[in-house]
This record gives C-alpha cells, sequence and structure tokens, in this order.
C-alpha cells in the first residue's frame, strides 16, 4: 500500500524576495532580480550581470556565530527550512523526530569557502587553512545542519546533479514518505555559488548571455528569438513533504499532493541536450505513469526555461512529444525569466512558484518575451500574470551532464 504525498510548507529564498509573500509579488508582477555583480568587479568578465539575494541577513534566521561557520548554501539552506517549518506550522515535541529527515541538495557547493581559503593557503600557509574548511564547502552539510537544528534523524543526504538537484531531492523525498521510510521530510536545493571562478567557469564554457550587460533587466528571456544565454542566480527553495495521514492527523493545511516523479539522463553531452530530446521525453512520461496522470489532464508546465539557445527549442520540442495536440493548450512559463537560473536551487524555486500559482489560481508570466521564434510556438503566458485554475502541473529540471528530473502534483482532493 503506497502512501499518499502532500506538501504542507514553503520556504524561499530568491533574488525576487525572501519568504513566499515577497516571492509571490515578484512573480505575479512579472518583476525580476537582475543587475550588475557586486561580490566582485566583473569589468574584465564577458558577463556582468547575476541575479542575487540582495537582501539576505544570515543573522535573521541564524545565530551569528554559526552563521560564520557556514557557506552561503548552507545558510540559505537554513532560512529556507526555518521559513518551511514555520509555514507548515510544525510543533517538533509533537514529530517523532525518528521519522523525519531532510533531503537537500546543491549543484556545486560551496565554492566560495574553497575560493576563500585557496587564497589563504597560498598567501599565509596550510596551518591557516580554517578547521572549518571541509565542513563549509561539502554539499551535505546543508541537509546535516538542518537535522542537527531540529533533531530529524530520519533520511538525511545531498542530490548533486546540477540543474535537476532539487527536482531529484523532491523525487527521492517522495519516495521515502511513499514507501513508509518517514513521516516528514523537508526537501530541496540550495546554492550559492556566484563567485569570480564559478562566473568565469560558465562564461568559458559560452553559458551565460553576455548581450544585454547594459540592460540586465531584459538579459533573462526564455522562449524568446533573440535568448542568448541564462543569468546566473542564487537561493533556495524548500517544502515540508508528508505523508498524507501524518498531514491530517495534526491537521495541517496542504498546499498540493505530489503525485509522480520521472528521471533519465540524455548519455549525450556534458553540457549541451540531445537534440531530439528523447531523455527529457521519457522523463516527462515515467513522471506522468508514476502519477497514474493522462497527459490531458495537465494544466500547466512549469519549463526548465533557461533562456538558452538550444535549452529552450529542445525542451519545447520535447513538451509537443509528450503531449501532442494537447500541448497547444497547456500554459507554460519560465521561473527562470524572472529569477535567473538558482542552478541547484531551480528545481525547488519552481515547484513554489508553481505551488502559488495553483494556490492563487494565478499563473506567473515569462517576461521578457518580445520576439516569437519559430522553434518556441507554444503558450509562454507572456509578459502578464494570467488567471487559471491549475488542477494539475508538471515541473522539468534538466541538468549539465544530461540530467532530466521531473515532478507533478495536483491539486489536493
Amino acid at each position: 500500500m503506497k502512501n499518499r504525498v502532500v506538501i504542507t510548507g514553503i520556504g524561499i529564498v530568491s533574488p525576487i524576495g525572501i519568504g513566499k509573500e515577497r516571492y509571490w509579488d515578484a512573480l505575479k508582477n512579472g518583476r525580476n532580480g537582475f543587475g550588475r555583480i557586486s561580490f566582485f568587479d566583473p569589468t574584465v568578465y564577458p558577463c556582468h550581470i547575476d541575479a542575487e539575494v540582495r537582501d539576505f541577513q544570515p543573522e535573521q534566521f541564524i545565530e551569528k556565530k554559526k552563521a560564520r561557520r557556514m557557506d552561503r548554501f548552507t545558510q540559505f539552506a537554513m532560512a529556507g527550512a526555518k521559513m518551511a517549518v514555520e509555514d507548515a506550522r510544525l510543533d517538533l515535541t509533537k514529530l517523532n523526530l525518528e521519522r523525519c529527515g531532510v533531503i537537500v541538495g546543491s549543484g556545486i557547493g560551496g565554492l566560495p569557502t574553497i575560493e576563500a581559503e585557496h587564497s589563504v593557503l597560498l598567501e599565509k600557509g596550510p596551518k591557516r587553512v580554517s578547521p572549518f574548511l571541509i565542513p563549509m564547502l561539502i554539499t551535505n552539510i546543508a541537509p546535516g545542519e538542518i537535522a542537527i537544528e531540529y533533531g530529524f534523524t530520519g533520511p538525511n543526504y545531498s542530490v548533486s546533479s546540477a540543474c535537476a538537484t532539487s527536482n531529484h531531492a523532491l523525487g527521492e523525498a517522495f519516495r521515502h514518505l511513499r514507501y513508509g521510510d518517514a513521516d516528514l521530510l523537508i526537501a530541496g536545493g540550495t546554492e550559492g555559488a556566484i563567485t569570480p571562478l564559478g562566473v568565469a567557469g560558465f562564461c568559458q564554457a559560452r553559458a551565460l548571455t553576455i548581450s544585454f550587460n547594459d540592460n540586465p533587466a531584459k538579459s533573462s528571456r526564455p522562449f524568446d528569438k533573440n535568448r542568448s544565454g541564462f543569468v546566473m542566480g542564487e537561493g533556495c527553495g524548500v517544502v515540508i513533504m508528508e505523508t498524507l495521514e501524518h498531514a491530517q492527523a495534526r491537521g495541517a493545511k496542504i498546499y498540493a499532493e505530489f503525485v509522480g516523479y520521472g528521471a533519465t539522463d540524455d548519455a549525450y553531452h556534458i553540457t549541451a541536450p540531445n537534440p531530439e530530446g528523447h531523455a527529457a521525453v521519457r522523463a516527462m512520461q515515467l513522471a506522468l505513469a508514476d502519477g497514474n496522470v493522462r497527459p490531458e489532464e495537465v494544466d500547466y508546465v512549469n519549463a526548465h526555461g533557461t533562456s538558452t539557445e538550444l535549452n529552450d527549442k529542445t525542451e519545447t520540442a520535447a513538451i509537443k512529444k509528450v503531449f501532442g495536440d494537447h500541448a497547444r493548450k497547456l500554459a507554460i512559463s519560465s521561473t527562470k525569466s524572472m529569477t535567473g537560473h538558482l542552478l541547484g536551487a531551480a528545481g525547488g524555486a519552481e515547484l513554489i512558484a508553481t505551488l502559488l500559482s495553483m494556490e492563487n489560481k494565478l499563473i506567473h508570466p515569462t517576461i521578457n518575451y518580445e520576439t516569437p521564434d519559430p522553434e518556441c510556438d507554444l503558450d509562454y503566458v507572456p509578459n502578464t500574470a494570467r488567471p487559471g485554475e491549475i488542477r494539475c502541473a508538471l515541473s522539468n529540471s534538466l541538468g549539465f551532464g544530461g540530467h532530466n528530473a521531473v515532478v507533478v502534483v495536483k491539486k489536493f482532493a
């Protein structure tokens, strides 16, 4: 007997707002979080823009001494978890902590710490390197710190699969709950890797847009004919997932039911998607089958939509293959048009955008959609939010290395 799984809490740290209220206000109004890189002088870099969380104060969420011993991605994760726990109105004294866990991933982990401590090593020698270096940089420290904070001793690990990280973490949490390994899990992704080396690497991979340095607001333009690369972002998106029985027993508010998960790989190229999109198609089909959902039941797709030439047209073609004639009836939007690409945190933030669109019966737009592309010819909800009821939604994440992870949620009934 498989458990039903529901989502009962939201925690979001993003370039367009911290907390679900600010995040949703920006999404529905089409506000973006793009600007000139402030962490370092980007003048000599091809790309000068990013999507930073510019108003984050870790001390608002974490004791100051602890925060100093955490990399930025872990600080984000702790903040997201705190918001999600509060949103779900969890009473820790009434939980069986042995059946509560954390699955939160990061695509890159503690790159700021690595760069800073490498400089210390070169300038001052090995004895001056921080004793906290290793626990600060490893990706699994984010779920570890969350577990320590709340005393959760159930399943705990990180997932690292580039841009598909969050959806893999969410999907694995779903399976743990479905098969009775736990009652409640915090799941999603976190990322804080806007550093000189990180930006240089993505620039050299020709993944970032370099066409809008003088006009950052227009830089991320998924599915638009003049898209030229993604904008690097940062943040965290995590949710509280519970078995339905556990959620109902404590009288929890339910955002949606998590019903399906599919994962595949292109096995094609280290950065480029397979132009035929076969594995992306199969991931969507597997997720739908896992949830016993027919394609025509889906109202909305939150697309991976990176604003890169290859991804957007390949994803469009894959959606057409999965949904057939119904593809023309789908509302599709790219959250990255406003947040930029949050890398390992993208899927978590985008699931939350989907949940808030579902709750408010308002589908957030894909902004900067100005010039149609004949190869991207579906309904991307251009530029302005649109009223609409979402009964069933699919969220795509497609990562470097060919990783494809897809999740399906339904309005709870």
